[in-house]
């Protein structure tokens, strides 16, 4: 059986969703061999089709789903859990068109839910900046951008910046739908074939059931990439973003991600489906 490449971001509820596997804690999964980068590098490498196991965001899956399929097991999709819009100063959210705006990525769901919120957002003169996560709130407050669009860990640590939240996307979602937000999902390769990936996704499942299960045994694993977060905010971002529907979108989930690539899709942000979601 080939080593298969395992992609997903030093962000803690990636990290302990994928620690048991990669720490080979998973009797019997395939083998993988571990990469870290932040979540806009691994939209770009699976879009020039590197990767064969990762976790990207679902705007660049709707990029991906001829040569990459959906995995059933660690995603992040949820309540409350939303990228959030920052500022300085009081922003009104209708104006954000008229903006500079830092940006974690343009391939990014919190891109696609700024754009479905506005689509006069990146089709005028206004520029997306775009820059790593853990920048933003630093370049908004220096005043580099007019506004900062943050996801991960930084939605908890905004204030200390001296930052007010403009919009919370998630909540303007969750009231535009009333579905979950989906953000990010583990896709793997079409080409691996229906019995390894049915294994892939097997081993996924097993791994966050064993971090539940076991937290002591991937805690290091999590602590080691966190880069320097404190405790409390590590422990904060996994509890929000590893929940019910890590171990199985089910169909409240798989109705939600439906609706967000097909608005997508009649934005014209991603291209028509043409296959299957799932393998």
């Amino acid at each position: 059986m080939p080593v298969l490449s395992l992609c997903f971001s030093p962000c803690p509820n990636d990290t302990f969703v994928f620690g048991a596997l990669a720490q080979q804690l998973i009797p019997g999964a395939p083998a993988f061999a571990e990469r870290l980068e932040d979540i806009e590098t691994l939209n770009q490498l699976a879009l020039g089709g590197q990767l064969d196991v990762a976790k990207v965001s679902f705007h660049a899956l709707g990029h991906l789903r001829r040569e990459y399929c959906l995995l059933h097991a660690g995603g992040a999709l949820g309540r409350g859990c939303g990228p959030l819009v920052v500022a300085r100063e009081a922003v009104v959210p209708t104006d954000l068109h008229t903006l500079k705006i830092a940006v974690p990525g343009r391939l990014t769901t919190a891109v696609l839910l700024l754009r479905l919120f506005d689509p006069r957002i990146g089709a005028g003169p206004q520029e997306l900046v775009v820059m790593p996560f853990h920048r933003i709130m630093e370049a908004t407050r220096a005043g580099e951008v007019d506004a900062g669009l943050i996801i991960h860990e930084s939605r908890f640590t905004y204030p200390q910046y001296g930052l007010r939240q403009v919009m919370d996307l998630g909540v303007w979602w969750e009231e535009e739908t009333g579905h979950p937000i989906p953000l990010g999902g583990i896709v793997a390769r079409r080409a691996l074939g229906p019995e390894l990936i049915g294994a892939v996704d097997r081993s996924l499942r097993a791994s966050v059931e064993y971090a539940h299960a076991h937290p002591e045994k991937v805690h290091d694993y999590v602590a080691r990439h966190a880069q320097e977060l404190d405790p409390v905010v590590t422990q904060a971002h996994i509890d929000l973003y590893v929940n019910e529907y890590t171990l199985d979108y089910g169909p409240e989930g798989e109705v939600a991600i439906g609706e967000l690539l097909a608005r997508a899709a009649w934005a014209g942000v991603v291209p028509q489906a043409g296959v299957p979601l799932f393998s």
